[in-house]
């Protein structure tokens, strides 16, 4: 502990490094917004990375079955195609591997500093920069982009009696890969998009499956097929041909957010949804239980083709009653029923609307976001904050997706924060920082573009709202909308100082 002290000391005796740009978080948004930069001749960043590796959700995610819910040719960057993609939705290992040969092919790596955890970043008004301390020494930049993600911190319950477990506890998110499962008595707790993935891999292997439903969740066909060798041999030699299949898969995609608008769409979605639970669940006191009693959309509508196959087989057990005692070997229901258990896994989900590196971050009056956000994230265009200069935020409020790729967010998020870069370069200006003004309109219009759509009349509870009850989570309209006004820099929006 003495020399832990001492070390942490002489970090601080450091003087702090300096870059014009630092980007917290090495997942897609902080991969894409370092190769763009790169691309555009900037060179003068650095990554901070609190893991050992990079990846974001995608190295920290290896649970069995673990894979995207998107197609590979559009959760990929436009600007850096992948024509090797061996399924239609990539495995998660396929998906790392992606991010680490992009890193490779862009040479990010010498920019990133790994092990290097933000702990703090607070605006210096009178040096122009912010001031971060990491957990490995001090970092001054003088625009600051934070890329962390929203899917990054696990969110575990609080159920009464969890220290006194005595078994093995893990969530999706943290999987312990040297743990066995062959015979073991496990408890899944929730049924999200992890739940969905991992139920299915590892019902054959274990003794007994316990399952805790809290929500039933509405689950469509997900269609994955391999793409022959042959496809994707045609599409390293023509290009053109991936692009083409982006561009229709994006299409598609887009149209989906009829059905989130229109109820009579989403009623025919809904009829597809129970013929498929009605041909996968024959027993009607279990489909009964695993029939959602909310409409459809108003949670994340999940993609499995052997879920519910999984769920019949004869070592699972759905238990919908809600948990009310964990105890040393079992768990207790509130319907009295202890059920015996080895080993827990949450599938619980993560800090969505409470995004953990907003406690961290103090703005020009010293505030934290979290502070200014009041329960509710805010921010012009999901991407800059008022009161906080030359901070970017990417996957920020309101910027994430019900339907199709986040990645087309993301990466017009990209381009947005380069032309403000960019326009700080060109126009001799220090600083920026949104108007306020502007950051109000932008949330009163995602605000009315909200409005009858299925996120917030479906009747449900669900991670899209924040605190207040506010769904700050999802963009509710097209992406080409928010394409075109994140894409046109427009400085009458921003106030500018030095």
């Amino acid at each position: 502990m003495k020399g832990r002290v001492s070390e942490d000391l002489s970090r601080a005796d450091r003087p702090a490094t300096h870059a014009r740009i630092v980007i917290i978080g090495t997942g897609f948004a902080g991969l894409g917004m370092a190769i763009r930069l790169r691309q555009e001749a900037i060179k003068d960043f650095i990554i901070l990375e609190r893991g050992p590796a990079l990846g974001g959700v995608w190295r920290d995610n290896v649970y069995p079955g673990c894979a995207c819910d998107v197609e590979s040719h559009l959760y990929s960057f436009s600007f850096a195609p992948n024509p090797t993609w061996s399924r239609a939705f990539s495995p998660q290992r396929e998906i790392w591997d992606y991010l680490r040969d992009c890193a490779d092919r862009f040479q990010l790596l010498p920019h990133v500093r790994f092990d290097h955890e933000v702990l703090r970043a607070a605006w210096d008004a009178s040096s122009r920069r912010w001031n971060l301390q990491t957990s490995r020494g001090a970092f001054t930049a003088e625009a600051l982009i934070s890329a962390g993600g929203a899917l990054s911190d696990p969110l575990i319950p609080e159920l009464p009696g969890l220290s006194s477990f005595t078994g093995e506890v893990m969530h999706s998110a943290r999987w312990d890969s040297s743990l066995s499962l062959k015979g073991r008595s496990v408890a899944v707790i929730g049924t999200g998009a992890s739940a969905i993935q991992l139920v299915p891999a590892i019902q054959p292997e274990v003794k007994a499956l316990t399952l805790f439903q809290r929500t039933a969740p509405w689950i469509l066909p997900r269609g994955d097929r391999a793409i022959s060798p042959r496809t994707r041999r045609l599409f390293r030699a023509v290009p053109f041909l991936q692009r083409l299949l982006r561009g229709l898969i994006y299409a598609k995609r887009e149209l989906m957010v009829f059905g989130f608008r229109t109820p009579w769409l989403m009623r025919l979605a809904h009829g597809f949804a129970m013929r498929g639970l009605r041909k996968a669940v024959k027993d009607p006191t279990l489909r009964a239980k695993l029939t959602p009693r909310y409409a459809l959309g108003c949670k994340r509508i999940l993609i499995s083709d052997n879920f519910l196959p999984a769920v019949t087989k004869d070592n699972v057990h759905l238990v919908t009653s809600p948990i009310q005692e964990v105890r040393a070997r079992s768990l207790l229901t509130a319907d009295g029923v202890e059920h015996a258990v080895d080993t827990l896994i949450f599938g619980t989900g993560f800090r969505v609307t409470d995004l953990p590196l907003a406690k961290h971050i103090h703005g020009r009056d010293g505030r934290t976001l979290e502070a200014h956000w009041e329960g509710s994230p805010k921010a012009y265009l999901g991407t800059t904050i008022a009161g906080f200069p030359n901070f970017f935020l990417l996957s920020g409020p309101n910027t994430g997706l019900g339907h199709s790729s986040v990645l087309t967010m993301v990466e017009a998020q990209v381009e947005h924060t380069l032309r403000a870069l960019q326009f700080l370069d060109a126009s001799g200006h220090a600083t920026l920082e949104p108007r306020l003004e502007s950051q109000e309109e932008f949330v009163r219009h995602v605000d009315r573009k909200m409005r009858g759509t299925v996120w917030v009349t479906g009747g449900c509870s669900s991670w899209y709202l924040d605190k207040t009850g506010r769904n700050s989570t999802l963009w509710p309209t097209f992406i080409s909308g928010y394409r075109r006004r994140a894409g046109a820099f427009k400085p009458s929006e921003y106030h500018f100082n030095g």
